[in-house]
């Protein structure tokens, strides 16, 4: 996936040599930059994953425009500063650098972030790439799973995933360099950090022979990266524990799954095609008679659009089938609900009778 330091800065020098060549030659420069939502992308079975249709919108240098085009100009010459360097700024970062660019100076986070992203889709890169980095960590480790790492001086290191006790190995921000052994037979990414901690407290990795990953809600970019690598190394499968609510399932499973519109430029690197959604299901809230809470107007409208708009959901009509039977019924579950016939019933009930039945799973 990784691109040549040199092929970047290519670009960045490429991209801002016109803009200069057209203002000297007192032409109006444009940046063209791929329309980033979910009206703008289509599902591809074929590569499971969303992928851009080809909308594009200009923007042209103009008296309205200026600011930005200052903006985004300035953010490129600061990554090739940092890529020349071999140095990193976190986002937050980048957005404290601004306030040295007088009037180009972003006033608020968001506005940089923006112009980041454009950035990435312009060059079709990942923000690391570009040598910024996020700040929150992406996610934790238990189970059979051998992390290869290196230290600051390039040594290498290995990471047993079975040796943190009560604890887990944090994903690092950049995980393009690790490499990874393992004999597990599959890959169980959990939606809360609660539920990671009960499975890990009752050994589920060491009984299942399975490797344990905590999402901590809607994943981030290096865990969704770490993830998809470690599914592509490895060649096991990848199963999605999450609540049973709209939010789990599109915010959380489906971005893990196929992407976003959002990002649709970078999906082929983040979503993992291979994984399949073990669970809470409609249908678990039946057979397992769980306690729920009603859904909100939020998940309502979320259920609603998802049927109408998400062509990921419009593809699979089991989708379609348990988005109807909650909006039915008109509740949501969390995966915490299973507590209600004890702690341990997860680990040695739900779980063991889910993965006698994988080729029942929601795609």
């Amino acid at each position: 996936m990784a691109r040549k330091k040199i092929d970047i800065i290519e670009q960045i020098m490429g991209n801002a040599q016109d803009v200069y060549d057209k203002i000297n030659r007192r032409r109006k420069p444009k940046m063209r930059i791929p329309v980033r939502s979910l009206s703008n992308v289509a599902f591809r079975p074929r590569v499971g994953y969303f992928e851009l249709k080809g909308n594009v919108k200009e923007r042209t240098l103009t008296v309205n425009t200026v600011k930005t085009f200052a903006q985004t100009l300035k953010m490129m010459a600061l990554s090739k500063e940092l890529i020349q360097s071999d140095d990193i700024a976190t986002k937050r970062e980048a957005y404290y650098i601004s306030k040295n660019w007088a009037e180009a100076a972003f006033k608020e986070q968001p506005e940089s972030d923006t112009v980041m992203e454009d950035i990435e889709a312009m060059f079709l890169v990942i923000r690391e790439q570009l040598r910024f980095v996020p700040e929150e960590k992406g996610g934790e480790i238990a189970g059979r799973l051998v992390v290869i790492d290196r230290d600051g001086q390039g040594k290498k290191l290995e990471i047993d995933c079975t040796r943190f006790g009560s604890g887990a190995y944090s994903i690092p921000i950049d995980v393009e360099h690790l490499q990874f052994r393992s004999r597990a037979k599959f890959i169980l990414a959990i939606e809360t950090a609660g539920m990671f901690q009960r499975l890990v407290k009752y050994d589920y990795w060491d009984k299942t022979n399975s490797i344990l990953i905590s999402m901590g809600g809607v994943p981030t970019r290096a865990c969704r990266r770490f993830i998809r690598r470690l599914s592509d190394s490895l060649k096991i499968p990848v199963y999605a524990f999450v609540d049973g609510d709209p939010y789990g399932y599109f915010n959380i499973y489906r971005t893990l799954k196929v992407g976003s519109g959002n990002a649709a430029h970078l999906n082929q690197y983040f979503c993992v095609p291979q994984a399949h959604f073990l669970g809470v299901t409609p249908q678990d809230i039946k057979d397992y008679d769980l306690p729920t809470h009603p859904l909100k107007e939020v998940d309502i409208k979320r259920a609603k659009d998802a049927l109408k708009n998400d062509p990921f959901v419009q593809h699979y009509k089991p989708w379609q089938q348990a988005i109807n039977q909650m909006l039915k019924a008109g509740v949501r579950v969390e995966q915490q609900a299973f507590a209600k016939y004890g702690l341990d019933f997860v680990v040695n009930n739900y779980l063991p009778a889910k993965l006698k039945k994988v080729k029942d799973f929601l795609p």
